[in-house]
């Protein structure tokens, strides 16, 4: 299921539920799919053009109206260009803006580091006020949508641009701040978010070859992040592998390390290093080139163990 269409049809929804709701786009509509307000409420869609800092700062008047803006660009510059008025015009004042940054981490293979976001979780995560949801399906991408919505206050939503598997059905519950074991197991935790969640349960099931017995628990929040909850859904395994498509410094790893500051235990983080991002032919190359994939996990988990 393609993610960015799945948030469409969750905006749109939305949008029809609610005149409140409000879409803008900084040149991107139709890759964003912030589109699909242009055409069915064109009253309530504003092209902003190339600019993230203005549609931010126009975002925030809208909340003080009384709107529920949603506002759109590529994650590397809905959350880069416009930190300064994300920061001092929405979280400072807790204002009820929607940020949604498309084509997160290396999904967009393509254009190469100008447009691969590596950063966003930890400029977002850091901000007062910000909730930063990341979803790994495109039925997660719905509920992220809505919980969003439900959020009085400023929501950071990571969305990847391709196809990725099916995980969840409609019926598994969402809840903001609350993990999600997706595999049970007893020998070590695959802790993991976005893409990274499907690529940790083909680890696990390399790992049950091995005899090793790893949980999967997704994160479809990044913050907030309850230690309580987590701590809960590790249960009792002997150490942690945190798996993201973001750099080790400041993402789901940190928050992860974090939240368990108190009664840590072992940990590896599989995640991008110290670097920038390139150009490939397709979106599984730079994933195997930056160590994102099941092999990479499965070897972490193993030497974890080892210790």
């Amino acid at each position: 299921m393609n993610l960015r269409a799945a948030y469409g049809e969750a905006l749109l929804a939305l949008a029809g539920e609610n005149k409140n709701v409000v879409a803008l786009d900084a040149d991107l509509c139709g890759s964003t799919q912030s589109v699909v307000v242009e055409k069915n409420y064109p009253e309530r869609y504003f092209e902003m053009g190339i600019g993230e800092q203005n549609m931010i700062s126009v975002a925030a008047g809208l909340a003080l109206t009384g709107k529920i803006p949603f506002a759109h660009s590529f994650s590397v510059f809905a959350t880069g260009r416009p930190f300064d008025q994300i920061r001092q015009s929405v979280c400072l004042p807790n204002l009820n803006v929607k940020i949604v940054g498309s084509s997160c981490g290396l999904s967009d293979f393509g254009d190469g580091a100008t447009h691969q976001s590596f950063e966003d979780l930890a400029t977002m995560r850091v901000l007062p006020h910000m909730t930063v949801l990341c979803p790994a399906d495109g039925i997660e991408v719905k509920w992220a949508v809505r919980a969003a919505a439900a959020v009085d206050g400023p929501v950071y939503i990571r969305l990847n641009r391709n196809d990725l598997p099916v995980l969840f059905d409609e019926k598994t519950s969402f809840e903001i701040g609350k993990p999600l074991v997706v595999k049970e197991g007893n020998d070590v935790a695959l802790v993991c978010t976005g893409t990274m969640t499907s690529i940790a349960l083909d680890a696990a099931a390399l790992l049950e070859q091995q005899g090793i017995s790893a949980r999967v628990v997704h994160l479809g929040t990044i913050k907030p992040l309850c230690g309580k909850s987590l701590r809960e859904a590790l249960g009792n395994v002997r150490g942690i592998v945190s798996c993201e498509e973001h750099t080790i410094y400041g993402g789901l790893g940190s928050a992860v390390a974090e939240a368990l500051c108190e009664a840590p235990l072992p940990m590896k983080m599989v995640g991008i290093q110290d670097r920038y991002g390139q150009s490939a032919v397709c979106y599984e190359e730079l994933l195997e080139c930056y160590g994102l994939t099941k092999e990479a996990v499965a070897k972490a988990a193993e030497a974890l163990l080892k210790k």
